[in-house]
Order: C-alpha cells, then structure tokens, then sequence
C-alpha cells in the first residue's frame, strides 16, 4: 500500500471536504440551468394564476430561464402541497403557497405532509383583499341591503366559493357568521370557474380575490358591494368596506413562493438576490385585471426570511 507524507495527506483531506460545500457553491451560482415549475393549485384564470404567470414572467426574464406554470387543482390546494413536497429539493419545482395552504392547517385533521416543516419560504409575493361580489340579478346593492335581502331568503343564495378551505370560502363563512345569515355554500375548483358561473347566473354571491373582479365590475357584469379590507382599495375607491357596515369584519389574502425543505439556501435566496422592491407590469391592455395588478403591493422580500407567513393565518380560522 502507498504511504503519503502526512502534509500531503492533509492537504488531500482538506481538499476533499472542501468538495462538497465547493459543488453546492457552483450549483447554486449556474441555478437555474434549466426550466423552473412552478406549481399553482388552482385553475387557471383565477387570481393565483394571474399573479403567478406575471411573476414567472418577470423571474424568467430576470434569470434567464422559463417558469413553468402548472396548474395542479383538487383538495384546496392539497394536491399542488403534496407535489412540491415530494420533489427533488434542487429548487425546479416550486410551490405558489397561498394564505388557503396555511387555512388548510386547521381545516384537515390528516395531511400527508407538515406546510410549515415541509416548505420553505422563499418570497412573499402579494397582499391584497378580495371583493363581496353579486350577480347584476340579485336586488342588493349595498351590503345593509344585501344582509335584508339574505335574511328574506333564508337558504335560497347560493355563494360560491374556489374551494373549501380557500379564502373565498373562509371569507364567506366570516360573513355569514358576523351578520346571521343563511347562504348556501357552492365550491368550485379554483376562481375561474367558480366566476364563470356568478357570470350566468347559476350562483348569486362570491367573495373574489383582486384583481380578478376589476374587468367584471368596469363591464358592469358584477356588481360589487364591497371589499374585505379595513380599508377602501386604490383599484376600487368607490367600493366601501364590509367594516363599514359590519365592525371588526376583515380579511386580506397573501401570496408566496415556497421551495421543498432541504433546497440549498443559495438557491432559496437567487429570487430574492434579482428581486426589486415592487414588480414592474408587463405591458396590457388598460383596465384589464393584468395592468391592475401593481395595485396590490405585489413584491419580493430582500430576502428569504421574510416568510409568506404561512403560520400566521391558520388560527384565525
């Protein structure tokens, strides 16, 4: 057997150990070498994948490589959770979190993975209310003339919602409970559809994450009652509060970016590292919900630990 001198040896020992920590640096710094997924767990056309194709859009042209979105619905977002969880933590599959992952917490007893052991958080990306919408059928038009029109019809408004446990459902459910009435639940997989059918009539009430509604409204195809912020809304100054009429009522969706747990944090922060504080709109046509997007404080943290809270939403629900 070959005997080293003991320098040499050591320098090969140091040499070696250093092998690892050296290949992580050169792996995050050509990150990314190839396309990028990001995983939405709700249907396209919807609020989420608005926001989500504007970032990736922005992000692909800022690091030089495609974000893929795909939308994975079913379970409240459960399903798109899941698929990130169990990808490779190498940072080319990523998860649209949303304030219904965190929802989805308290609402499922039994979940095949742990949101805030299992994701972690890379960016936060928006915070924005949604609107107390109806359909142009319904006689309402204030939310004190809505609750009369609800509490005359006990059981007979159906109110729609992306899914149960997503914001529009939980925003609902906050209403009906603060003001006593009856409103028949109707989920939905995701937004789109869900306004799809608020549009033809076959629900009369939806709670629609901005800036989805901002078309609709301006076309007269809905007509908002109010939004569910503590205050009016920039895209919307016309548009009352709930808190208005209903004290202490507020609600405020959020949307982030998460990696699996065990992505290399250099990885984790090359988002962040490109980001600015407030993301630049591609071009769109006037009044349409993409050129009103940069009304809701859509943003990048300047770095990873600033969490797209997951934790926080859960036990308010």
């Amino acid at each position: 057997m070959m005997k080293l001198p003991r320098r040499n040896f050591l320098h090969l020992a140091a040499g070696a150990a250093a092998l690892p920590a050296m290949s992580r640096f050169v792996w995050a710094q050509a990150y990314p070498s190839r396309p990028v997924h990001w995983i939405v767990g709700f249907a396209p056309g919807g609020s989420a994948d608005i926001v989500a194709r504007l970032m990736g859009q922005w992000l692909s042209e800022r690091l030089g490589q495609s974000f893929i979105i795909e939308n994975r619905t079913g379970a409240a977002t459960n399903v798109a959770a899941e698929a990130v969880v169990r990808a490779p933590a190498d940072g080319y599959t990523l998860l649209f979190v949303t304030a219904t992952n965190a929802i989805n917490t308290t609402l499922y007893e039994k979940l095949s993975f742990n949101l805030t052991r299992d994701i972690v958080p890379v960016a936060s990306l928006i915070r924005a209310p949604s609107v107390l919408e109806v359909n142009p059928s319904v006689p309402a038009k204030t939310v004190p003339e809505f609750v009369t029109y609800a509490k005359a019809n006990p059981g007979k408004i159906n109110f729609a919602s992306g899914g149960i446990g997503t914001t529009s459902h939980v925003f609902g459910e906050l209403f009906k409970f603060m003001t006593g009435i009856n409103l028949v639940h109707v989920p939905y997989r995701g937004a789109a559809p869900a306004v799809s059918d608020l549009l033809a009539g076959q629900v009369q009430v939806f709670f629609d994450p901005m800036p989805n509604p901002i078309e609709y409204i301006r076309a007269g195809k809905v007509r908002p009652l109010a939004i569910t912020s503590a205050t009016r809304s920039e895209a919307l100054p016309d548009v009352p509060t709930i808190s208005e009429f209903v004290p202490g009522y507020e609600a405020n969706f959020w949307y982030g970016l998460g990696a699996p747990k065990n992505t290399p944090a250099d990885i984790v922060d090359k988002p962040t590292r490109k980001s600015t504080r407030l993301l630049p709109i591609p071009k769109s046509r006037p009044g349409s919900r993409t050129s009103e997007a940069h009304r809701l404080s859509v943003r990048l943290p300047t770095s990873a630990s600033s969490s797209p809270r997951k934790p926080r939403s859960g036990p308010r629900w």
